[in-house]
Parts: structure tokens; C-alpha cells; sequence
């Protein structure tokens, strides 16, 4: 009898690179598999389960919303979605708020906004990205990301320049009145866990408002809470013109939202932008039931604590592994780099019983749970480690083997 990964190998697009495991159940930080091992999850879904796997509170919020309305078009209103904008708007520096189903949703609606924008106040210039970036996968958002994803979609939307990432000197060589946006990840996660400095971005954000140039936040993986502030421009202390938003709002259930200040938004008149399954009211009740248990369970300060504590306890490791050159992040999104290739440790970490991956070649990626323990980050670490070891040490006898032939 053929597996559960073999028939999906059999009728699904083969565009995924699966482990193979097959999950079935989950709670809190860890999840268990089809022959009954238990994994502790430091990915969380690539930060997708901010409040963990089956929190309570969001389980029983999408069951009782399943039973009373599931979906009804924005044709009208809904409570959920009214109390969700409602909660999202008092929470943050934004007057409005637009509901999707997804992160690439958000960037290509806020694509659309600033263009909007740009029209109406007779703007002809080119939206400034950074190189480095990953802002989704549909055509919009992939002109804006790096060439590995573009590939073979050519010729990509124009309209765009791409600059180093935290570089000001590049910014003002190229940011003039003309200028229509700059889209940023605060922390670039697909692209290897860059943070943006705090002096960078206070005079990003003067030289947009010298140009009158919208400055745009994706904060897809980096919001809700996951850097120790529920919106991640607060760390910086400066207000973005828009954000996106998504993978943690729902509590794993699909979701995503783009932000702006009423005077960027005023330029969505009737009409202008839609959805059919955007801000549905089961997806909203997840998203309220999730945002909730963040703040009753304290899981901001969780996330900014654990993840110091987590780079310090990471940091401890360096001097004894070669293979580590530094750890960075904030809060609980967290990158290894490493000196090698790193795409076999997180191979090793899954079968040790660790969920993790490994991104822009070789920097592990740690994006657990907002409420994830100490003493389960504290195993990820041990296993981490040894799988480094492993890995550097099966590869330095491959090379050697090489040389010898």
C-alpha cells in the first residue's frame, strides 16, 4: 500500500520539496506524525502559528463561527470582520484596513494602493525594493524579489528599482521626489534573517517624508508580536504609510490585511479594489480569538524575552563550532548562519525530533511559537548543534573523499 507522501507525489503539482513525514495532529509547540513520532516545532508553520498548534481559545472560535456564518460576501457586514478592523485600528498608528486571504494578497493590494496613490498625485517614478527581499509568489510581488524566484516567469512587471538592504547611502542615490514607494521587509526572512537597523530606518523614513515617497512595511512574517511588539514598525518608532500583514494574524488559519493611514486609503474609492473570500467571518473570528490570546497570555513579552534568551544561549555555543558565525534576529525571529551549505541540518534536526529549515542557502531559520518554552528551545538548540556537527563533518569527509579521487 503506497504512503500518504507517495500518492501526493502521484496528483499534486511538484512544486514543493516535502520532508517525508506525514503530520497529523498538533498541540502547542509540538506535533506528532503518522507513526506516532513527536516533533518540537521551531518553524511554527514558517511563523505561521504564532499562538502554537490548536490553541483552545482559536479552536473553539472557529467552531462555534463554523456553526452560526461561514462565508457571505462583502456585500455586507459581519461582526467578525467589523470587530476585527476595529481591534486592528486601535491596536496600531492606521486608519484603515483592507481584509485578503494570504500575504501575497496584501502585497499585491498595496501594490495597487500606492500606485493609486502615485496617479493621483501625478507621481511617475519607480517603486524602490530591496535586494534580498521575498514579499510572495504572484508576478506583482515576484518583480520585487530576487531573481531565484523570477526565474523562468520573464519578463517580470517594470516600475521597480532594487537597492542593497540597510544601505542609506543607496537610498538617496536613488529616492527623489518622483519617487512613488519603498517596500521593505523590517526583517528579511526568506532572504536569510537581515534585521534593518534602527538608524537606517529613522533616516529611510526621513528621506520618504523629504520626498513625500510612501514608505510600505511587509510585515507578513514579522508581525503579530513575533519581534516583541505586535506591529514591527513599533520597535523602530517611526510609522510606515502601509503595512501588510498575514501568516500569524489567523492563529493558522489563512488570512491577510493591508494597513494604511486614512489619507493613503482615501484613494480606494468604490470599486477600486474587492474580494470575495477576503475578511470572511470564520477567518476574522480566528484572527480576534488569536490576537487575544496573544495579549491574555502575555505573548509579546514571551516572544521578546525567549528570543534574547535564545541568542544568548545560541551565542554561548559559537566559540566551540566552526560551523556558526553568528546568530541574529529579533524576538522570535531568529537566524544561524552558518559557513557551510546548510541544507542537510534540517534534515538532521527532523529526524532528531526538531522542525526547523534552512533558508538563503544556509542560515537556519527559528520561528517558534510565540508561547514556546525555554526548555523546549533549549532542546532545539541541543539538536540544532549536533546536526550541525553532522552535517559539516559528513561534508568535510565528501570533500575529502573528492580530493582523494
Amino acid at each position: 500500500m503506497k504512503t500518504l507522501h507517495e500518492i501526493d507525489n502521484d496528483y499534486h503539482f511538484k512544486t514543493y520539496k516535502r520532508y517525508p513525514v506525514t503530520l497529523t495532529h498538533g498541540l502547542g509547540s509540538r506535533v506528532w506524525d503518522t507513526d506516532g513520532n513527536e516533533y518540537i516545532d521551531a518553524l511554527a508553520g514558517i511563523a505561521v502559528n504564532n499562538v502554537g498548534h490548536c490553541h483552545p481559545a482559536v479552536v473553539e472560535a472557529i467552531r462555534a463561527q463554523a456553526g452560526t456564518l461561514i462565508h457571505t460576501s462583502n456585500f455586507f457586514t459581519t461582526e467578525p470582520q467589523v470587530q476585527l478592523a476595529k481591534k486592528l485600528v486601535e491596536l496600531g498608528n492606521h486608519q484603515r484596513v483592507f481584509f485578503c486571504n494570504s500575504g501575497t494578497e496584501a502585497i499585491e493590494g498595496a501594490l495597487k494602493l500606492v500606485k493609486r496613490y502615485a496617479n493621483k498625485t501625478g507621481k511617475k517614478g519607480p517603486i524602490v525594493t530591496m535586494a534580498g527581499a521575498f514579499h510572495g509568489r504572484t508576478l506583482g510581488a515576484l518583480a520585487m524579489g530576487q531573481p531565484k524566484y523570477q526565474e523562468g516567469f520573464e519578463p517580470m512587471l517594470g516600475g521597480f528599482t532594487q537597492i542593497p538592504f540597510n544601505d542609506i547611502k543607496a537610498a538617496e542615490a536613488v529616492i527623489n521626489d518622483d519617487t512613488v514607494a519603498v517596500f521593505m521587509e523590517p526583517i528579511q526572512g526568506e532572504g536569510g534573517i537581515h534585521v534593518a537597523g534602527r538608524e537606517y530606518m529613522n533616516e529611510l523614513s526621513s528621506l520618504c517624508l523629504e520626498h513625500k515617497v510612501l514608505l510600505v512595511f511587509d510585515e507578513i512574517q514579522c508581525g503579530v508580536g513575533r519581534t516583541g511588539a505586535f506591529f514591527a514598525y513599533e520597535k523602530y518608532g517611526i510609522v510606515p504609510d502601509i503595512i501588510t500583514m498575514a501568516k500569524g494574524l489567523g492563529g493558522g488559519f489563512p488570512i491577510g490585511a493591508f494597513m494604511a493611514t486614512e489619507e493613503v486609503a482615501s484613494v480606494i474609492e468604490y470599486g477600486k479594489h474587492g474580494t470575495t473570500f477576503g475578511g470572511n467571518p470564520l477567518a476574522c473570528r480566528a484572527a480576534l480569538a488569536t490576537i487575544d490570546a496573544i495579549f491574555d497570555e502575555n505573548m509579546i513579552r514571551q516572544a521578546q524575552e525567549n528570543g534574547k534568551w535564545l541568542r544568548d544561549r545560541i551565542r554561548i555555543e559559537i566559540p566551540g563550532e566552526p560551523g556558526i558565525s553568528e546568530v541574529r534576529g529579533m524576538g522570535l525571529m531568529n537566524g544561524v548562519q552558518l559557513t557551510f551549505d546548510g541544507a542537510g541540518v534540517a534534515l538532521r534536526m527532523l529526524r532528531k525530533g526538531v522542525i526547523a529549515n534552512v533558508t538563503a542557502t544556509n542560515v537556519v531559520r527559528l520561528v517558534p511559537a510565540l508561547n514556546i518554552s525555554r526548555d523546549e528551545l533549549d532542546i532545539v538548540v541541543d539538536v540544532m548543534m549536533q546536526a550541525i556537527a553532522e552535517e559539516q563533518a559528513s561534508q568535510l569527509q565528501e570533500k575529502e573523499k573528492t580530493e582523494l579521487k
